[in-house]
């Protein structure tokens, strides 16, 4: 008999106040508003990694929300991930006070060259010894796009096709310019590493180009563990090719599989296995030690959460101002290059603002779980079980006490019934989710530009240390 699958959790924060369940800063007992201290994240890396949780996912925004009301003020007031600061320099402080918890880190890839990122997330992987993830996303905001200095964000299905061109360069780097073994540190011979094991990556593609060598020797993963949170036709299906982790929304179990399901054919459409990629859903959780307290503790975050900056967001994601929309109002949608899969919601749901304001009751989208822990893990268990994900990427509400209640109560009444972890298993981020080592197996797109396979592809003959050119002296 199959083993129950036990479930995997990422707790869900954003370097910022407000980032998914809005309004909830001005709770007397959130610590949100201390974003900018390296004690609340080092405090909250402790708390995650004492409950067992598999990582902390840091969500990122180029750009401001100014599409609802055509400005920025309940972004500003309600701080709708605004002000956001950088996420991937907080890894560092909290890799030094955890060992097993891992990191995946929000980078846009249309914000920098690829030949920049590669060394960025190689530091990050050398330095918490393979805990590093990189969730990939290609930006949706025309605020951002002006910010950079572009007229208006690219069209959608061309951000991917750029993406997939990204990855094509960062594989070259992180996978094919140094071979194993390249790295000797031999005093002796006074050799670090050998010349002949590290090569120059060219790459001149349609929008991106490049000429030399990756700056980082190889980390424990190469690449970094793979994120992606696009559910639209042409996200699945750069989500199929590259992501070891996939991020997706949903508000019932019947929609929630069918992405699943669609998600885990892409991926064998591309060659993978369709488990490869762990799906992972978000969610919000308010637990009490019983359902009463639950009820309680809800009802008390209602009074602090808002509604507007919820919708407010949401206009950003969909690129739809709802503010000229009256409460009952059908609401017109029409092309833009926002999160499709959102507009594609609200769309089919049929929602108007004043639905929205309901749905975002607690200041977010995602579906909320209200009650005792074995109500709590009933609910987890069914949504993992009826779906097919593999687990939660669970969103904070009252900062810490959101995540200190879950790993106190949740995780071991989820640990008495054999679906979750009771120790962290050794090894890299990698191999946590995956159980197959430390380095992307041979049937991801990444084995086409390891050294091996492009020697195989390349029928040039490859010159012999005896007949290689010497190394320029340096000057």
């Amino acid at each position: 008999m199959t083993a129950a699958k036990k479930i995997l959790l990422n707790a869900f924060n954003m370097n910022c106040v407000g980032h998914i369940n809005h309004g909830l800063w001005t709770h007397p007992r959130d610590r949100s508003v201390d974003y900018n201290t390296l004690g609340y994240w080092t405090d909250l890396a402790r708390t995650l990694e004492k409950g067992l949780f598999d990582g902390l996912f840091i969500a990122d925004i180029l750009g401001t929300y100014d599409v609802y009301q055509g400005n920025v003020d309940v972004t500003l007031r309600e701080s709708v991930q605004l002000p956001v600061n950088d996420p991937t320099l907080l890894v560092s402080a909290m890799a030094a006070v955890t060992r097993q918890l891992g990191f995946g880190v929000t980078v846009n890839q249309g914000s920098e060259h690829p030949y920049l990122l590669a060394r960025r997330f190689s530091t990050l992987d050398h330095l918490t010894q393979g805990r590093v993830g990189w969730n990939i996303v290609t930006g949706y905001l025309d605020s951002a796009a002006r910010a950079l200095g572009r007229a208006q964000q690219t069209e959608h299905d061309e951000r991917y096709d750029q993406a997939d061109e990204y990855l094509e360069v960062l594989y070259k780097l992180w996978e094919g310019s140094w071979e194993d073994g390249a790295v000797r540190r031999d005093k002796a011979a006074r050799v670090f590493a050998d010349p002949q094991r590290v090569h120059k990556v060219r790459h001149q593609g349609r929008y991106f180009q490049l000429e030399g060598y990756h700056l980082s020797e190889p980390s424990v993963q190469r690449t970094p563990v793979l994120f992606q949170a696009g559910t639209s036709g042409r996200g699945q299906r750069f989500a199929a090719r590259h992501a070891e982790g996939i991020f997706i929304g949903g508000a019932s179990h019947e929609a929630v599989r069918k992405t699943v399901q669609d998600l885990r054919a892409q991926a064998v459409l591309a060659g993978r296995l369709g488990d490869d990629p762990k799906i992972f859903m978000g969610l919000t959780v308010v637990v009490g030690e019983t359902e009463a307290r639950a009820r309680e503790l809800h009802a008390e975050y209602l009074r602090h959460a808002s509604p507007e900056a919820g919708v407010a967001h949401f206009s950003a994601s969909t690129g739809v101002d709802y503010s000229r929309f009256g409460l009952d109002e059908a609401i017109e949608y029409g092309h833009t290059n926002s999160i499709q899969s959102a507009a594609n919601t609200a769309r089919q749901q049929g929602w108007t603002r004043r639905r929205m304001l309901e749905q975002f009751a607690l200041g977010g989208r995602y579906p909320a779980i209200v009650g005792s822990p074995s109500q709590v893990a009933d609910a987890l268990i069914e949504w993992v079980d009826r779906t097919g994900i593999d687990g939660f990427n669970l969103a904070r509400t009252v900062v810490p006490e959101s995540f200190e209640d879950f790993a106190r109560l949740v995780v071991p009444e989820l640990q008495s019934r054999g679906r979750f972890k009771t120790a962290y298993e050794e090894g890299s981020l990698r191999h946590k989710l995956h159980g197959q080592g430390d380095r992307l197996p041979a049937r991801h797109a990444a084995q086409a530009f390891r050294p091996a396979a492009v020697a195989a592809a390349d029928p040039s003959p490859v010159p012999t240390p005896a007949s290689a050119p010497q190394a320029e002296p340096v000057a």
